[in-house]
């Protein structure tokens, strides 16, 4: 049977598991901009390729009013439930809140503290119940911070644009795109309905740190350092330092067989610098 796996949302980490599984599968995605190789929706007739669809993804976050696929297409996907072999579900590791730099598992009880986290939450929930209902083979995918080729920090650090925000115990955990690429292709592999995995590197860093090597390795000196009480920054960009957490991944190495590509920044950035050649 051909293989054929539909994305609802096809960004960043989308596209590289349409690279990472090559001509094995055929890929179908959405996206709300028209573009080429891509189904625009909301908009789009999306029915006939859904009717062929064997993995599914949903790489589409919600918003103040849920989940955009649940809440147009939940009777479609939860009639084509009973043919599909493998469904992904891209959340975040923000549904764990903060944990003043306390470690966390997917056991841990979810207690988020930004909206963006509590819409995850509920979102989660909702695709846990169209599971229970129709025998989806739903698996989630909390995601740490992203990072990859055109997503790290060289830009910002040449252009003397970056700063270091200086907050006492705060740590992020990371994932380079391709571990998540992998990460994904490996589940698909070998699928497990039901099961949470937190997706992650193996050294949740203070983000100072990162920009600090990055500008080691361009041979520039590091940028400034602000204090985070007193430094300008969007509301968005404060929200992320509402929670401090270390994420263990230990589940996606001992069920799934995963080895990280970039087992911490300091060998993502390395190589993202060496493909810019």
């Amino acid at each position: 049977m051909d293989k054929t796996l539909f994305i609802f949302g096809f960004g960043y980490s989308a596209r590289a598991l349409a690279r990472k599984l090559g001509g094995d599968f055929t890929i179908i995605g959405t996206s709300r901009e028209p573009g080429e190789g891509v189904i625009q929706w909301p908009g789009g007739d999306i029915g006939p390729a859904l009717s062929r669809t064997t993995h599914l993804l949903i790489s589409a976050g919600p918003g103040a009013d849920g989940d955009p696929v649940l809440r147009q297409v939940r009777d479609d996907i939860a009639r084509i439930a009973p043919q599909l072999q493998w469904v992904g579900y891209l959340s975040t590791t923000g549904v764990y809140g903060d944990h003043g730099g306390g470690w966390v598992s997917e056991d841990t009880a979810l207690s988020p503290s930004t909206k963006r986290g509590q819409q995850r939450v509920k979102a989660e929930a909702a695709w846990q119940e169209l599971a229970a209902d129709t025998g989806l083979p739903l698996h989630i995918f909390r995601l740490a911070g992203i990072y990859g080729p055109g997503r790290g920090p060289f830009a910002k650090v040449r252009r003397g644009a970056a700063r270091r925000i200086i907050k006492e115990n705060q740590v992020f955990s990371r994932i380079h795109v391709d571990d998540i690429a992998q990460v994904l292709a490996a589940s698909i592999a070998t699928p497990n309905p039901g099961r949470i995995y937190n997706v992650c590197d193996d050294l949740a860093a203070p983000p100072e740190d990162v920009l600090s090597h990055a500008a080691d390795l361009l041979g520039l000196p590091h940028p400034p350092a602000e204090d985070y009480e007193t430094a300008e920054m969007t509301p968005m960009a404060r929200s992320f330092y509402a929670e401090s957490k270390r994420v263990r991944n230990d589940r996606i190495k001992g069920e799934l067989g995963v080895k990280l590509l970039y087992p911490t920044y300091r060998e993502g950035l390395a190589a993202l610098l060496k493909a810019e050649g």
